[in-house]
């Protein structure tokens, strides 16, 4: 077949007006020239008809995916695939096993199959990565890295079978050389190997995730997590800066994660002044009268003193001293002022823990803490929510004849009278 072939091209070439000698030197080029473009026609053809085809198949599902995966860029790549292929296959026509041009030809054809099916694959698995990435299940993992890791495995095997065609070496054998300069590599690669094992463990143990809130003050990292790949973590910070921070890094060291506080009901707040101990008192009956005013206390002031006189007087206790049986204090009222205070405030996540206590008096005074949950977990929302509480404890307190202790400052020491 493949003599009839040049001979006919060879008797073209004479009858053009070439001589035997220019003929027979020239025939296998034509050959190889027409084959060449036979092969081409073909990738133009099968692109033609074959991205007409699936479109209009595509076109009457209603799923999205197969549109990402047959995409026309994922199948003019597989296309792509028939001109090297058919090249490979009658490429011998033209130059016949045992010519000088024949092995030449023959590697490079291999080697360019190999590179276009990887081509192929690579971007079929990126049409896979984005069809899962739009999935509201995968949206938030890390599936970029993955991504990475299949390539960099793509481009492994490939260039192993690359050389391997190169060197007339069997994969297997250059894979056995490989193994004895392990050390090399491992050396060379340590970071993309650190980086493909730390990000296999962030997501099977479902410790990072895009879109996760993460603090990691040795790096400077506080922001919301915006990529994960095989070789960083980029955090997109509060202050719009971006910080990289190694996946290594990530497993190794301790850093922390706010993705527990989003997913529960509200964001704790933990906030407290300190109260000068010189202002506590016991209640007085005007202080109570004035604090049954109050409407959040007043059913509290109620209560509190029917218990209170109920005990008193079980007891016999004498109230011409003060010390003497239970009584309220301005303290007391007020903690229980700002516990109702709070359980009033459609801002606070009412089912969560919500308290205030004293803490261990300093010599600062006496600190309350207010510990609650809001309800938004937004930042903005938050600290307004804070502020806005403070802002009412501090204005209030007076009230309940209680100061707020704090140094004293030039203000205080002119006050001062000589």
């Amino acid at each position: 077949m493949e003599n009839v072939i040049t001979q006919s091209i060879n008797n073209l070439l004479r009858l053009l007006g070439l001589s035997s000698e220019e003929a027979n030197s020239l025939d296998n080029w034509v050959i190889f020239g027409l084959i060449i473009l036979i092969a081409f026609l073909a990738d133009f053809v099968c692109k033609l008809v074959l991205l007409k085809v699936v479109k209009k198949l595509v076109m009457k599902t209603k799923a999205t995916w197969d549109d990402i995966i047959f995409d026309e860029r994922v199948m003019a790549k597989l296309c792509h695939v028939v001109a090297p292929v058919l090249i490979y296959f009658l490429f011998p026509i033209a130059f016949p096993a045992g010519s000088p041009l024949y092995g030449f030809f023959l590697k490079i054809t291999q080697i360019y199959i190999i590179a276009v099916v990887m081509r192929f694959f690579i971007t079929f698995c990126t049409a896979i990565y984005i069809v899962y990435d739009q999935i509201e299940k995968y949206h938030d993992r890390p599936l970029k890295g993955l991504l990475q890791t299949v390539q960099v495995i793509i481009f492994f095997v490939g260039g192993i079978l690359i050389f391997s065609v190169l060197f007339n070496k069997s994969p297997a054998s250059l894979l056995a050389g490989l193994g004895a300069s392990a050390a090399v590599l491992m050396l060379v690669f340590k970071d993309s190997i650190m980086g493909f094992v730390s990000g296999i463990q962030l997501s099977a143990n479902n410790m990072l995730r895009p879109g996760d809130w993460i603090s990691m003050p040795k790096y400077n990292a506080d922001g919301v997590v915006i990529d994960v790949t095989l070789n960083t973590v980029k955090v997109r910070n509060w202050d719009n800066t971006i910080t990289t921070i190694p996946p290594y890094a990530l497993v190794s060291d301790s850093f922390q994660n706010w993705r527990g506080m989003h997913e529960s009901g509200g964001r704790r707040v933990k906030r407290s002044i300190n109260v000068d101990m010189n202002s506590v008192k016991f209640c007085t009956p005007e202080m109570l009268e004035k604090f049954r005013k109050i409407a959040l206390l007043k059913d509290y002031i109620e209560e509190t003193e029917e218990k209170l006189k109920a005990y008193n007087q079980k007891c016999g206790v004498d109230d011409s001293v003060l010390v003497n049986g239970q009584r309220q204090t301005n303290l007391g009222v007020f903690r229980a002022y700002l516990e109702r205070y709070l359980r009033s405030l459609s801002t606070v996540n009412q089912e969560m823990n919500l308290m205030v206590r004293h803490l261990q008096p300093t010599e600062k005074g006496i600190p309350m803490e207010l510990y609650f949950f809001s309800i938004s977990k937004v930042w903005v929302e938050y600290e307004t929510l804070q502020a806005d509480v403070m802002d009412h404890v501090l204005a209030v307190i007076s009230e309940f004849d209680l100061a707020v202790f704090q140094n004293p400052t030039g203000t205080d020491f002119r006050s001062i009278k000589k």
